[in-house]
């Protein structure tokens, strides 16, 4: 049985990791993070050049016709950066809501613009509540004519402040089923009546935003799908979001490990590096083991949604419950092995556990999944 990535795919990770170890050092995440957009026009550029943004978009709308594997691997290596700004945004929450619901007009005039980098894009979900499954959206979409009126707020939109196309989740109408009566809009991000507020998060190298519908008005074209029909669109644009963050989080807790284990070798105490200790070396082994489960998980989830096979839908929590509790435990365990110096504004291990924090927290934490599994279960 063959559990590896292609030939083509190993080389898309080199690729991947030669780029972002000569123009994404940690240098520029903490210059992202002082910035006040963490978007740099030009370093997102190089991403499109590379044909990243445009990966998971056919040919014939401008894109490179990759896999959602393709991408994984990709993520994967972006989790080890810190890649920061609007790639996630626009790559895993924007391309796969245009293409698994946008219409043929929506996919020819939005798609090429997405991966020329043209254009940058969003999707707005959770609200006060925080959640993001279908009983969570509560924003109204009145249909008025030919229009619909957009009232309410949005809460954690990753990017929203420099995002032209904005992926809306909004409800139409209200039944007994939460999942009906959902409809996906697509939003100008300069649209009269929308506000647009930056949030302070623990990882300012991506941004979430607060969004306010103050009577947007959008018209019938920026419908994406059947009035009401929109959860199934966004449960498999979730589930492309949710995998990839998870590969991403691989990623960060890998980087974490092996910055652990070069220091474990290098610091010297008592005549001896302390790697030598039992404590040290079984607390490196245990975090190996984590990082090495959730990429198992991770992997299979990703494969799951790449296939479009019916297991996605216990795959991909998994993997995120699995991989929100591991990625925050192992940058954590990560800080104890660096001792008081990992604890330091100076050094960089801080950097990750952020991210991994963010991740743990972004399209719902470890017990939320737990559920949704346990419901696969008849539990």
């Amino acid at each position: 049985m063959d559990f590896g990535f292609s030939e083509e795919q190993e080389m898309l990770r080199d690729a991947a990791k030669r780029f972002l170890a000569d123009n994404c050092p940690t240098t520029f995440v903490r210059k992202m993070m002082a910035h006040d957009s963490a978007h740099d026009p030009d370093f997102y550029k190089k991403l499109v050049e590379l044909g990243w943004p445009g990966l998971l978009i056919p040919e014939q709308y401008g894109g490179t016709g990759g896999t959602f594997l393709d991408l994984t691997v990709i993520m994967e290596e972006a989790g080890k950066a810190l890649l920061p700004g609007p790639f996630f945004a626009t790559a895993l929450l924007a391309v796969p809501l245009i293409l698994e619901g946008g219409s043929d007009a929506q996919k020819q005039e939005l798609l090429p613009k997405l991966a020329r980098g043209d254009l940058l894009g969003t999707l707005a979900i959770a609200e006060t509540s925080g959640r993001f499954d279908a009983g969570g959206i509560g924003l109204k979409a009145e249909s008025k004519g030919g229009s619909y009126v957009l009232s309410g707020e949005k809460l954690f939109v990753p990017d929203a402040h420099v995002a032209g196309c904005i992926g809306v989740a909004a409800r139409s109408h209200q039944g007994s089923d939460p999942e009906q009566g959902i409809s996906l809009f697509l939003v100008p991000g300069n649209a009269q009546g929308l506000t647009v507020t930056q949030l302070k998060t623990v990882d300012m190298t991506r941004r979430l935003c607060h969004l306010k519908f103050d009577g947007v008005q959008v018209d019938a074209g920026a419908l994406v799908g059947a009035p009401g029909q929109g959860w199934p669109i966004l449960r498999r644009t979730l589930d492309v979001a949710i995998a990839g963050l998870c590969a991403e989080i691989v990623g960060t807790a890998q980087r974490a490990l092996d910055m652990s284990v070069e220091y474990a070798k290098t610091r010297v105490q008592f005549g001896k590096p302390i790697g030598a200790f039992q404590a040290i070396k079984h607390k490196c082994v245990d975090m190996m083991v984590a990082v090495e489960n959730a990429r198992s998980l991770t992997y299979y989830a990703c494969w799951t949604v790449d296939e479009r096979v019916p297991e996605a839908a216990t795959a991909v929590p998994m993997a995120k419950a699995y991989a929100s509790d591991m990625g925050k435990n192992v940058t954590s365990e990560a800080i104890q092995v660096h001792g008081g110096i990992g604890f330091t504004w100076e050094h960089d291990m801080h950097l990750f556990h952020r991210r991994a924090l963010a991740g743990e927290a972004n399209f719902g934490n470890a017990p939320i999944h737990r559920e949704t599994v346990a419901k696969s279960l008849a539990l």
